[in-house]
């Protein structure tokens, strides 16, 4: 552990981050499909110049993100939204390229609009009804979903003016997933994928994992773009850009021990800086500890307990080699995807200092937070 970092800190670090931007441009390379940036994973816009060095375009949900993407990478945004509002969709029309649809409700309610406007290619959403992911909270094919127009909903014609589909039903899934979902939706929607220009499959691709198939997701890519030279195949991941890139490092501020469970309280929040592993949930990994299920595995066996006075703001149990001391600086493997964009400021926590470690080893402080930022919310 470095003592120049201040803790708390997200450290990005340069090396791990363009490992896999090296994976992820040869996956578009080798199956022709073009593999752009989900900003809802991660949007520190000021790594975004070792990102156009390998990538072209990001994807936006909103107004801001679509900003985002027109000033900061350089390019008009992939923009999917469950809903616009006639007021809000000139903002989005302005910094997209490309516009999703959730509905055919929204596409009515916006015709006058779609029909002026001039260089955006416009699509839908569609919902294959199928998903392999387990936990509710993310699965967008769930039972009653609000996201996405089914087979039976959008019958054999494409509405006028859309030339695309969107589909996005993966959440860290693998290679085979995809070729389960794609042999779904050639069966459930033949006739929109002939009329349709381009289909972004999502998000959702975790080809950077160590034991993701890569070799299988550009040949399921190639096969299909083989059965569809028609179409331009797009993959929105955002997990996969920063799986493994950087770490949280914290500093444990008090031991408390109740009805035999030792707990480190830490001074970052899991409900704030780390919301993922509450909502998932999944327990993070920390750098010299092992996951345990029990508080008695070990002597030396802490649940960590965040710094917010919300009652469930802790996580597991770890089992460490040496009794942890306060003051003492712990490290939280792998979390640089779906926690800086999702951080908040709940109870006034402060959030956590930004850093990236360059190939050279300095370390560039991205952004670090005060008062104001926490007043301003509210002013």
């Amino acid at each position: 552990m470095n003592n120049n970092i201040p803790s708390p800190c997200y450290v990005l670090e340069e090396s791990l981050l363009r490992r896999n931007l090296e994976l992820i441009r040869s996956v578009a390379e080798r199956s022709g499909a073009e593999v752009i940036l989900a900003f809802k994973a991660y949007a520190l816009w000021k790594t975004f110049p070792v990102f156009r060095e390998y990538i072209k375009h990001s994807t936006a949900s909103s107004i801001y993100e679509a900003q985002l993407a027109y000033e900061e990478m350089g390019a008009p945004a992939h923009t999917f939204s469950p809903g616009y509002t006639p007021e809000n969709f000139p903002t989005i029309l302005k910094y997209s390229s490309h516009v999703t649809f959730n509905s055919l409700s929204q596409i009515e309610l916006l015709r006058e609009q779609i029909e002026a406007s001039q260089g955006v290619s416009f699509g839908l959403r569609i919902n294959p009804e199928y998903s392999v992911v387990e936990t509710d909270l993310y699965n967008p094919c769930a039972p009653g979903s609000r996201f996405g127009v089914t087979a039976s909903e959008l019958g054999d014609r494409l509405p006028e003016g859309i030339e695309g589909l969107h589909l996005h039903v993966l959440c860290e899934g693998d290679a085979e997933n995809l070729s389960e979902v794609l042999e779904i939706v050639e069966r459930n929607f033949p006739k929109a994928l002939e009329q349709a220009k381009w289909l972004n499959m999502g998000g959702g691709h975790l080809m950077t994992r160590k034991d993701y198939n890569v070799d299988h997701l550009v040949q399921t890519l190639r096969s299909f773009g083989e059965r569809h030279p028609h179409l331009k195949l797009i993959l929105e991941p955002g997990s996969a850009f920063a799986w493994q890139t950087g770490y949280l490092e914290a500093t444990i501020i008090d031991l408390v021990e109740h009805h035999g469970i030792k707990t480190a309280i830490v001074d970052v929040s899991f409900t704030c800086h780390m919301p993922d592993c509450l909502e998932m949930p999944y327990q993070p990994a920390i750098r010299g500890a092992r996951i345990v299920q029990t508080h008695t595995e070990t002597p030396h066996t802490y649940r960590i307990g965040g710094n917010s006075c919300l009652s469930g703001d802790f996580i597991g149990y770890w089992a460490f080699e040496q009794p942890l001391e306060i003051g003492q600086r712990i490290i939280f493997e792998d979390m640089l995807h779906y926690t800086t964009v999702k951080t908040n400021m709940f109870n006034g926590i402060p959030h956590p200092s930004i850093a990236f470690r360059r190939l050279d080893g300095s370390l560039q402080m991205l952004r670090e937070y005060s008062y104001e930022d926490y007043k301003n919310r509210m002013d």
